[in-house]
């Protein structure tokens, strides 16, 4: 699987395009349509994935849908569990904290994880908005803990970072 991470809009929000056979998946589509066109190029787009309904991680979903003719997966339209798209096979988890619809998708194979605004290097997505909940997002972090430590965390916005690095360095996961 082939990720591709194209920065957004005015809060720099992270949109990855997952590849697999020429076809794409396209996470958090936070803004800059054309941008994120021009990265697809001529690939067949499977559908879109939202982690959190936040404005900065839907800004361009409207065009993509209208462009591409695709579904949009989410919390509601995933399963928490396994799921399969195209070629694409991942496990749906329901991380709550920043905002009470956010996922995270794991790529087990491939030992990668999707998390929206769940988690950042060394800190956490902000639990002081609508829709937040300090309390979920403790169990959000205890459910993550449990996937392996050598597991890449690609968040929202900022750099990757790792399951191993956030259990060492982030204070939020003691």
């Amino acid at each position: 699987m082939n990720i591709e991470r194209i920065i957004v809009g005015d809060l720099q929000t992270n949109c990855y395009i997952i590849e697999k056979d020429n076809k794409v998946l396209v996470i958090d589509p936070g803004d800059e349509f054309l941008k994120i066109k021009k990265q697809i190029n001529n690939r067949e787009v499977l559908g879109v994935i939202i982690t959190h309904y936040h404005y900065d991680h839907i800004g361009a979903l409207d065009l993509i849908i209208n462009e591409y003719k695709v579904k949009v997966y989410d919390n509601n339209t995933l399963n928490e569990g396994i799921n399969k798209i195209g070629p694409f096979t991942f496990e749906m988890l329901k991380t709550p904290g920043h905002k009470e619809d956010l996922i995270s998708i794991y790529f087990k194979k491939e030992k990668v994880v999707f998390v929206g605004d769940f988690i950042f290097k060394g800190t956490i997505g902000r639990t002081d908005l609508e829709g937040s909940n300090p309390d979920d997002m403790q169990k959000s972090i205890m459910k993550i803990k449990k996937y392996p430590l050598d597991t890449i965390i690609y968040p929202g916005h900022g750099v990757k970072t790792t399951l191993e690095y956030e259990v060492l360095n982030n204070p939020f996961f003691n």
